[in-house]
């Protein structure tokens, strides 16, 4: 693979097979030059047919299952022309569009025997094979990532974050003296974590109401639902994206209920968790005949069923007497947030694995209504609740 190189120096990275050397002009912008000798008349392109021959006489310089997406690359490419650019982006882990559509539109089918039935793989290598079924829908993209994954860096993200809930859901049970249904208890609120409607000038309680829980019954179905599905994604995905996911999904769901249950409060990840999940969940369907996982009908049942519950719990403990009125119980709305971000952000997110988000027109439409959102929201907080004369709860 090419190696990233420093902004300060000049890196010369030499393929012996194809020659190309790569420099860094500062004085240019540090624009990206490259000496492709097998392009004599520097139009930037190379036949398929002399790049077969190079791939099939030094092919055992790579991987074989790199070496087989670049076949199929010269196969699948129907102008009978590579760019040197595409070839770049794809040593260096980062494919264009171009490749994508060259090997989905290509004619020939990727050779060899499936990832699943290699064998000899050690423990490591079998995780994130197992990793690469439950969320890659195609055998290219596959392959591609089960000799690209390094551990390096983990899934911190959901990890931290799972950590640092737990974390605080311990200390304020040892605080409050209860795990089940802390909710109940007339301390619970005072935290500084939890959104509440009389605090919403606080903005750092729209995304730190995730580390509160209602009990030990709301923790539990939330961490099983983020690790299982929040660690598999994020080794595929990376952080950043997950997180982004995440993020959005926390921060939608606090939002959605100042406005439209403008007087309860709000505590717990759901709304992060079930942006993650719905959009795996959306992802699978849409790409039903590609995904290999074990049985993906049983799963995803379990999977909505777990969602279910964790809903219907939240709506009957919104709607069930407060222990302490006026101020009512936790909204579910949160959950209802998540699942939107999920099903339209977080599934232009899943479906474009090693694609830049940014050449995606729907993740840029999704983005900006999602930040329209954003601004309605804040300027409704700041306006409509003097405007419709809204009796709130009294601060904690």
């Amino acid at each position: 693979d090419l190696n990233s190189w420093e902004n300060s120096l000049t890196l010369t990275v030499c393929l012996d097979f194809l020659n190309i050397q790569l420099y860094e002009n500062e004085a240019e912008d540090k624009k990206l030059c490259i000496v492709f000798k097998y392009d004599p008349e520097n139009s930037g392109f190379i036949s398929t047919e002399r790049f077969r021959d190079l791939l099939e006489t030094h092919g055992s310089e790579l991987d074989p299952h790199k070496l087989e997406v670049l076949l199929a690359l010269a196969d699948g490419n129907a102008d009978g022309k590579i760019c040197y650019q595409d070839f770049v982006n794809l040593m260096s882990n980062k494919r264009s569009n171009s490749f994508r559509r060259a090997i989905l539109q290509g004619s020939r089918q990727l050779k060899g025997c499936s990832l699943r039935d290699e064998v000899g793989l050690g423990l490591s290598q079998r995780l994130v094979r197992h990793v690469a079924y439950e969320t890659l829908p195609r055998e290219v993209d596959r392959k591609w990532y089960f000799d690209s994954y390094t551990y390096c860096p983990p899934p911190w993200f959901i990890l931290a974050i799972t950590i640092a809930e737990v974390a605080v859901f311990m200390y304020y049970g040892l605080q409050l003296d209860r795990l089940v249904l802390q909710v109940s208890s007339p301390s619970f609120l005072k935290s500084p974590l939890p959104y509440h409607p009389q605090l919403r000038a606080q903005a750092w309680r729209y995304l730190s109401y995730i580390f509160m829980h209602t009990g030990i019954e709301h923790l539990s179905l939330n961490m099983a639902m983020q690790l299982l599905v929040g660690v598999p994604l994020e080794m595929v995905h990376g952080a950043l994206r997950i997180g982004l996911v995440y993020v959005c999904g926390v921060l939608a769901g606090s939002l959605a209920v100042s406005v439209t249950d403008m007087t309860a409060p709000v505590v717990g990840s759901s709304g992060g968790v079930y942006a993650l999940v719905s959009a795996h969940l959306a992802n699978v369907v849409m790409n039903w005949s590609g995904m290999k996982c074990q049985f993906k009908l049983f799963r995803m049942a379990m999977a909505l069923v777990c969602m279910s519950v964790e809903f219907g719990r939240a709506v009957w403990l919104r709607f069930y007497p407060p222990a302490f009125p006026p101020c009512p119980n936790p909204s579910f709305v949160a959950h209802l947030g998540g699942v939107v971000v999920g099903l339209t952000l977080g599934v232009v997110v899943l479906q474009n694995y090693e694609q830049r988000l940014q050449e995606q027109s729907l993740f840029w439409i999704f983005f900006c209504v999602y930040t329209l959102f954003v601004l309605c929201a804040v300027f409704w907080n700041i306006f409509a609740y003097s405007l419709l004369d809204v009796r709130l709860p009294p601060p904690p």
